[in-house]
């Protein structure tokens, strides 16, 4: 059934999401201190491929000073319109019943797009932590 979500994830919308992250990280990478987030882009993007059977998690213990100054910089720079795609597409899954499972994933990966420093995504069947 994951398998299944996921291909229809990509096909409906995962596609954009993920060259929204891919493009972020191209940008961010042109300069010397956009490199960390253009990273960070990047493993994001890879997380969005197949977001059903994951989960979003908080890092223990809490995250520190350098991860709260690289999540307002991620804020101004890509965080706030990747967050905005991804709530812009679940509210346009969420009017039709089919696609209630696809807003959900876009709704969990909110928080991610959003402060993704401090965070991870895990595999909730093997527990596989994703960077």
């Amino acid at each position: 059934m994951t398998l299944l979500g996921n291909i229809a994830f990509f096909v409906f919308g995962g596609f954009i999401i993920f060259f929204g992250y891919v493009l972020g990280g191209l940008l961010l990478c042109l300069t010397i201190i956009g490199i960390p987030l253009g990273i960070q882009c990047f493993k994001l993007a890879g997380g969005v491929l197949a977001p059903f059977g994951r989960e979003v998690y908080e890092v223990d213990p809490p995250p520190g000073v350098l991860t709260i100054i690289l999540n307002v910089i991620w804020i101004i720079l890509p965080g706030l319109e990747l967050a905005i795609m991804h709530l812009f597409l679940a509210v346009f899954f969420a009017l039709t019943i089919v696609g209630i499972p696809l807003a959900a994933q876009h709704i969990k990966l909110i928080p991610l797009a959003l402060l993704p420093f401090g965070r991870q995504m895990r595999d909730m069947d093997t527990g596989r932590i994703y960077p």
